[in-house]
């Protein structure tokens, strides 16, 4: 990290962004968080021109104050005519405050890259590349993915090469549950610098986000001021069997976040640099083995702040789209019927997930999409006042009743990213089940979106097919009634869930090419499924990645792999048990030791399309900027077949 700036400092103009989200010909779409009230004017060069104003009724812009010292823009580029293909874009943003004027560019002097004079981007809906991955988690000990992506995407731009035609994260950004204690301390201060507001909390140990932040178990203990399911008796014993449990049920929750100012906060220093130099990250008083573990992780987060400008960097020059998982929000979200009675029963783990969903909506899910949003403006309004938060619980509700989280991207082939977190499948037979990741509803407007295309990127954080062991273990624990203890979310779980989607894959209208991008599990593998016993067979290729600063425990991981290869082969007797039998899958391998499937390193995945797909190249860069390509196995070898995750489990 760069020298502490004094306290006495002014503030930095932007504090985070620019990030260019949603890109098309006729609509762009940019992020942008400032610390003082600002008129974001917008300033476009095309092909090398001359940058040139872009006209005010050409732009939606949006201001949302936070705190009093920071506000978050939406800024929507309407262009009078279709913008071009596969020409380079430059924009600059001309800051307005008051008196006072300024050039981004001018701002942050390392948002271009070598040679450049202002951020730059280039719309090309031809998927020829696409670059993905999920779960960035600061304290982990490996490398950001982010930060090579920015190594790789200067060398290219300097050598003429192109660049991908966008980013897509898979979920889990942010992890709002699971924060190492310098990452707590650092929002504690941004919240105190930038006047993020603060609220009252009902149902809660504390009154208010004062006296949280200043309460003995609020650092490092937050497991006790979580809620537990008072609030609904009956229902807890039924769901945990009669023993008192923490509604929340992540193992790494000591400083889950709680507030909408800490879970902005975070989102701030995770995408940008600016606050970190004004931050004192050394803290005392802790209990000895709270401080060891303190110390420990302070070396990791000053690691990860350092790379952040060229986080920075590289979200200013690609298109970046993303969606939810759990840890966006809190661990286990919404994975049982029986969790979910009680989360929103409570009142305060319904404010704790809904301000992590009004977190998201500011800083991810809009740019997805920012015309699906607009019917939230006025709630968002009347939340977000320069006088502080106001009907908060009125927004949070409307979040949690949202149903157009996913999207659809204008690429061709079309792009669909599934939201898989908030139209579950729930059982009706069990509590403790695991529910669907999406309900028969939501599958149906997803097939008769499918109907008739050619080909299609499905995005599903979760994936589709995945390694057959792990989801066995997991449907044993869900048969003992201990779904949520191993995480057991995969769409073979529910058996409603699994059906429809196993049956839009066979129905004779769905499109000959699926490509599907998920990620989630923390290590990355490839495959190539046929189904088996119809007339055709649409070809799919799943590829996952993940995570792109997180990996799999390495020993546990290669056991899970050997066994899952021995138990669950091409060949193998138990695939009769399940719905592999209707399937043939061929697992790509990953360099390195034969009959290996699964790749354990952070990074990004890399998806390259041929002329109408015949060729699909797929790749892992790894943080360490070694490229990794997954090259098809052979239809023979049993060995590294994995076991994909085909099985409804009941």
């Amino acid at each position: 990290m760069a020298a502490q700036q004094s306290p006495d400092t002014p503030l930095p103009l932007v504090l985070a962004g620019p990030v260019l989200r949603r890109c098309s010909p006729d609509q762009v779409a940019f992020w942008l968080v400032t610390s003082r009230p600002c008129e974001c004017q917008l300033h476009i060069a095309v092909a090398n021109g001359a940058l040139a104003a872009v006209a005010a009724e050409r732009l939606q812009r949006q201001q949302w104050p936070v705190g009093r010292h920071c506000f978050v823009h939406w800024i929507v580029w309407a262009p009078a005519g279709p913008l071009a293909q596969q020409k380079v874009v430059e924009y600059d943003f001309h800051l307005v405050t008051g008196a006072a004027q300024q050039w981004l560019s001018d701002t942050l002097p390392d948002i271009c890259y070598e040679g450049a004079r202002h951020p730059s981007f280039v719309i090309d809906l031809a998927v020829r590349e696409v670059v993905h991955g999920s779960c960035r988690k600061p304290h982990h000990r490996s490398a950001d993915g982010l930060v090579q992506l920015d190594r790789q995407l200067a060398s290219r731009l300097g050598s003429g090469e192109a660049r991908p035609n966008f980013l897509i994260m898979t979920g889990d950004q942010v992890y709002t549950d699971d924060v190492a204690g310098p990452t707590l301390w650092a929002i504690h201060q941004v919240i105190g610098e930038l006047g993020l507001f603060d609220e009252t909390l009902s149902g809660a140990l504390v009154q208010n986000s004062a006296e949280l932040f200043a309460h003995v178990d609020g650092f490092y203990r937050r497991h006790a001021l979580l809620p537990g399911d008072d609030a609904s008796e009956a229902v807890g014993r039924r769901f945990w069997r009669g023993k008192r449990k923490p509604i929340f049920t992540t193992v790494n929750g000591g400083n889950h976040l709680i507030t909408f100012a800490e879970v902005m906060a975070m989102y701030l220093l995770v995408w940008s640099p600016a606050l970190w130099q004004r931050l004192d990250l050394d803290k005392r008083g802790l209990a000895p083995e709270l401080q060891a573990t303190y110390e420990k992780e302070k070396r990791v987060i000053e690691q990860f702040a350092a790379g952040l400008w060229r986080v920075r960097r590289v979200l200013a020059h690609l298109p970046t789209y993303m969606i939810f998982d759990d840890h966006d929000v809190t661990d286990d979200w919404n994975l049982t019927r029986g969790w979910e009675e009680a989360s929103y029963n409570h009142p305060f783990s319904k404010r704790i997930i809904g301000n992590a969903l009004c977190g998201y909506l500011l800083c991810q899910g809009w740019g997805n999409d920012p015309g699906a949003f607009s019917a939230l403006h006025a709630e968002l309004h009347g939340c977000f006042t320069i006088d502080g938060l106001s009907n908060q619980d009125q927004l949070i509700e409307r979040l949690l009743a949202w149903r157009q989280w996913h999207y659809r991207l204008p690429t061709e082939p079309p792009t669909l990213v599934l939201d898989t977190r908030t139209q579950r499948w729930r059982s009706e037979s069990s509590l403790v089940k695991p529910s669907g990741l999406m309900d028969w509803e939501s599958l149906c407007d997803l097939q008769q979106q499918l109907l008739g295309q050619k080909s299609v990127i499905m995005v599903s954080p979760t994936p589709i097919y995945g390694v057959k062991l792990i989801e066995v273990i997991q449907k044993i624990f869900t048969f003992f009634g201990k779904a949520l203890t191993v995480d057991a979310e995969n769409w073979m779980a529910h058996k409603g869930t699994a059906s429809v989607m196993l049956n839009i894959f066979r129905h004779r209208r769905t499109p000959p090419l699926f490509i599907i991008l998920s990620g989630d599990v923390h290590y990355s593998f490839v495959y190539d499924v046929k189904l088996r016993f119809t007339r055709t067979s649409p070809r799919i290729c799943q590829i996952t990645a993940s995570g792109i600063k997180n990996e799999f425990p390495h020993t546990l991981l290669l056991w899970l792999d050997k066994l899952n290869r021995w138990l669950y082969h091409r060949r193998s007797p138990l695939n009769w048990f399940t719905q592999r039998r209707y399937m043939t899958i061929h697992p790509r391998k990953p360099p390195g030791d034969k009959g290996r499937t699964l790749l354990n390193s952070s990074g990004l995945g890399v998806l390259k399309l041929g002329a109408g797909g015949k060729q699909i190249s797929t790749s892992i860069l790894t943080a360490g900027g070694k490229a990794l390509e997954f090259s098809p196995g052979g239809a023979d070898d049993s060995r590294v077949d994995d076991g994909r995750a085909d099985d409804t489990a009941t």
